[in-house]
């Protein structure tokens, strides 16, 4: 992020402890950051290094234990954030429509007003002829679609994404990375994303943050100078994907090994 552009989530300091049986583990520590208005920020890291921990303090869902963090707002009675689960998280009760305007009911909107703006998000997944279908009759990628809508609809300030295509398979997974991309690009909404993929960092983000293996660090924090509007289909042949590709893997490996060996510890012991 350039030193010019507005800050709107700032993260000094934070860390998070859990008790356990055998003492306090560490779930992240001294993380700082800052993600501007209107990026792409990506976090990647080995499993276990408290990627959904962070974004679930960002989302107010969980408290750190010590560390601030700030979130512009502009106060114009927007929601502070939406997000969006890896668990697939829309009402079985409600049709795609009134999943996707939930929300907006939520926060008063009227019907004819709230149903048009969930009517545009429909669209654009590309599931109109199924607004009126309830969950159960929507494959997993269609599910996921709906709660990417309802995110975006409900126009909060930040929106938060814990690996919402990470069950899904790989043409699914392209396709709605490409719809993400498109939804984003036409409002340029503050988005921060969790995923394991480094391919799906560099398709979506602005800048990616690499995370160290339990307890949860910042390893680095690198540009992503990808060309916008991204067509992830062309941007695979592009020298630069490749080089970026490369230097993540070659930092984030080391992390990945020392979880593994974290992990057999645990096992042993």
């Amino acid at each position: 992020m350039s030193e010019a552009t507005t800050a709107a989530i700032a993260v000094e300091k934070l860390n998070k402890f859990f008790p356990s049986r055998s003492g306090t583990v560490t779930a992240i520590q001294d993380i700082d950051f800052s993600v501007g208005s209107g990026e792409f920020f990506c976090i990647v890291g080995p499993s276990g290094c408290g990627k959904t921990t962070l974004l679930r303090i960002l989302a107010g869902l969980e408290t750190a234990t010590s560390g601030e963090v700030t979130i512009s707002a502009t106060q114009n009675g927007r929601p502070l954030n939406s997000m969006v689960f890896q668990e697939q998280s829309v009402f079985p009760w409600m049709t795609v429509r009134n999943n996707v305007a939930y929300g907006l009911k939520l926060r008063g909107i009227p019907k004819k007003e709230r149903f048009e703006i969930a009517e545009h998000y429909i669209s654009m997944i590309g599931l109109s002829k199924f607004a009126e279908c309830y969950p159960h009759q929507l494959s997993g990628g269609m599910k996921q679609r709906v709660s990417v809508a309802r995110a975006f609809a409900n126009d909060p300030e930040i929106l938060l994404l814990d690996e919402p295509f990470g069950a899904l398979d790989e043409q699914n997974r392209l396709l709605l990375q490409q719809e993400l991309l498109k939804i984003w690009e036409g409002t340029r909404k503050t988005a921060v994303f969790i995923t394991h993929s480094i391919d799906e960092a560099l398709c979506l983000g602005d800048r990616v943050m690499i995370m160290t293996a339990h307890p949860g660090s910042i390893k680095c924090i690198l540009d992503n100078d990808l060309p916008r509007p991204r067509d992830i289909s062309a941007i695979w042949g592009s020298p630069e994907y490749h080089r970026l590709f490369k230097e993540i893997w070659s930092i984030l490996r080391e992390e990945v090994l020392k979880g593994k060996q974290l992990e057999m510890g645990c096992q042993i012991s």
